[in-house]
């Protein structure tokens, strides 16, 4: 009997059943006899930070490039069977395709996947999320779809899912987040595109990548006419690793991968089976367009990473964790860890990261005990993405000098602390002592830090702050002699002599908890924009703004401080001491919003602070 087949777009009718067990060991043994000569490299990637779709044909559906945090690629029309945008050659065969995808509607019989060896708009391989629990690899020929394997997992609208699709000779593998969907042989499909799909169903897709053994997926050689790029392992035998040493890393071709990991030397070629040992040389090495993948584990540093060289925007350079692995840079060794007392650390020695460079995107790095985490002086146009800066020597992420058009997105920066300065300095996060426009804080949290939360101390162009928290700033965990702590939620200027007037603006934020105030000017003379924040439980004041601004406070919400605002010459409506009376809240536990983080990042919603009468008033995350 022929198999069952199906039309679009979810039923399941025919399973393939995976390589046995054996079979399977076997596979993956020639496999990676095979990766011990071959070069990893990064064929084709796409972030959409551009804006751009070119490379990409669509074929149905609403596709464009929406922010999401950072820019990602969007399919808007749910009630499309068969949306789809395809890049890449089709004559490529063997390579591994992975993005980010996010549904965010999911619509009976409906699907969001991730597509290779397309060789036309209804023939590829596929992984499909769908409704009710399951994640499929499917073969879809000429719009016939046999299941190869699934998995039961719950899937979630709004969360981003990782997607990794592996074509290589008669075998295809696909993985959510790293756990394997299925391996199965099957060799009716060659070669083709890669793609995304949607049907009856919306989504978002972002850092797409295409990775092979060879630097391009190519047809596999024959011993007529073999691959100029590709090794043979029929035409040629494998060199044994006496013969033929791993070739030392001369630098990434622009769009290349270069790895990193635990267990490498930096005399490697930088690929996934002879990566660097260290970050730094592989920054040394990356061209503009390349990724860094760091594999997980801890990067004990005895010189800091120091970060020179820019990306362009058509072509910027990306440095982030393998997958979901967690990386860890642990900086105790570097100098000033602590400083002396009133010391002064050289600029060139601030930071684990120090960074003078434009066009990165910098993501899923931890970083801590160094002499600031990230330290970044004159960097325009670059992406920060879910870092984790905390127990530093100073401010966990420092952004100062001429520095313009940065997104830092997702930031988890705390238990940062100076005893070189009695506490004065150290804050979660700062953008201070600079100029630049177009600077966006987003997503972050900032807690238990020595100073202040935030702080924007002499930054004299506007800085935008959304969606963000800070709580627990200045106090002395550390017993810390002659204590200097701040300890406000978001400092929003101040200087030694005249307060400089920066319009910086900040809307849906919370800030509790605190030493001293939720918000402040501090001396900073412009006008700013406060809208739907919210301010509890602090110390001092609310809302302060009597250093000498003209801000404007719109519908935000103070309870439970020591004293509720402070306008000075500043203006507002809408606001809780403007409406008077009682405010109860739904909740003061804030353990889901400082809780483990959404898989896209984001910080988890509650309704933590959010006024029980309804009120359109403050912050809800």
């Amino acid at each position: 009997m022929p198999p069952a087949h199906r039309r679009y777009p979810w039923r399941r009718r025919h399973t393939i059943a995976a390589v046995s067990t054996g079979a399977a060991a076997a596979l993956i043994a020639a496999l990676m006899t095979l990766a011990t000569t071959a070069q990893a490299a990064t064929a084709f990637s796409a972030n959409f930070e551009d804006g751009s779709l070119n490379g990409w044909s669509k074929s149905g559906g609403t596709w464009s490039v929406v922010t999401d945090g950072t820019k990602v690629l969007r399919q808007a029309k749910a009630d499309t069977d068969n949306a789809r945008v395809f890049a890449g050659d089709s004559g490529w065969r063997d390579y591994t395709v992975q993005a980010r995808v996010k549904p965010l509607s999911l619509g009976s019989g409906g699907l969001v996947a991730l597509l290779g060896r397309a060789s036309g708009s209804t023939t590829y391989y596929r992984l499909a999320l769908g409704p009710g629990g399951v994640v499929a690899l499917e073969r879809v020929s000429s719009g016939a779809v046999t299941e190869l394997g699934s998995v039961s997992q719950a899937v979630s609208t709004g969360t981003w899912y990782t997607l990794s699709l592996s074509v290589h000779g008669g075998t295809v593998s696909g993985s959510i987040d790293g756990t394997t969907v299925a391996s199965v042989a099957d060799s009716h499909l060659a070669a083709g595109r890669i793609g995304l799909q949607t049907s009856f169903s919306t989504a978002e897709f972002d850092d797409v990548t295409v990775d092979t053994d060879s630097g391009t997926p190519s047809p596999s050689p024959t011993i007529a006419s073999p691959s100029p790029t590709t090794a043979s392992p029929t035409a040629s035998p494998t060199p044994s690793r006496t013969s033929s040493p791993t070739p030392t890393a001369t630098g990434s071709a622009p769009g290349g991968t270069l790895y990193v990991a635990p267990g490498g030397s930096d005399t490697n070629a930088g690929t996934l089976t002879a990566p660097l040992a260290s970050i730094a040389k592989a920054v040394s090495l990356v061209s503009p367009g390349g990724t860094i993948a760091v594999r997980g584990g801890t990067y004990a540093l005895t010189t800091n990473i120091t970060i020179a060289k820019s990306g362009t925007a058509s072509a910027p350079i990306t440095l982030s964790n393998y997958g979901s692995e967690r990386v860890v840079i642990d900086a105790e060794a570097l100098p000033y860890t602590p400083g002396a007392v009133d010391s002064t650390i050289p600029a060139a020695q601030r930071g684990a990261i120090h960074m003078q460079a434009s066009y990165w995107r910098i993501s899923g790095l931890e970083i801590e005990h160094g002499p600031y985490a990230i330290y970044c002086d004159g960097c325009d146009n670059n992406t920060f993405d879910r870092l984790v800066t905390h127990d530093n020597y100073e401010t966990g992420f420092q952004l100062q000098g001429s520095s313009a058009g940065n997104l830092i997105v997702n930031l988890d920066s705390y238990n940062n602390r100076d005893p070189r300065k009695n506490g004065e300095s150290a804050d979660g996060l700062g953008i201070k002592q600079g100029s630049g426009a177009g600077n966006v804080v987003r997503g972050a949290r900032l807690w238990n830090n020595v100073d202040d939360g935030f702080d924007a101390w002499e930054f004299t162009s506007p800085i935008t702050i959304q969606d963000s928290v800070a709580y627990g700033n200045g106090y002395n965990r550390w017993n810390i002699p002659d204590f200097s702590g701040d300890g406000n939620g978001f400092k929003l200027g101040g200087s030694d002599g005249t307060g400089p007037a920066a319009n910086h603006s900040l809307s849906n934020v919370m800030s509790w908890s605190n030493a001293a105030t939720g918000f402040t000017d501090n001396g900073n003379t412009g006008t700013i924009t406060v809208n739907r924040c919210t301010a509890w439980a602090n110390a001092k004041t609310g809302f302060d703004f009597d250093g000498g601004s003209t801000a404007t406070l719109t519908a935000n919400l103070a309870v439970g401080n020591a004293t509720a605002v402070a306008l000075g010459s500043s203006t507002g409506s809408g606001n809780s001491w403007d409406i008077g009376g009682t405010w109860t809240l739904l909740s003061t536990d804030p353990s889901a919003i400082t809780g483990t983080r959404g898989a896209n990042g984001a910080i988890p919603s509650s309704n933590f602070l959010v006024p029980a009468n309804g009120a359109a008033v403050g912050a809800k995350i």
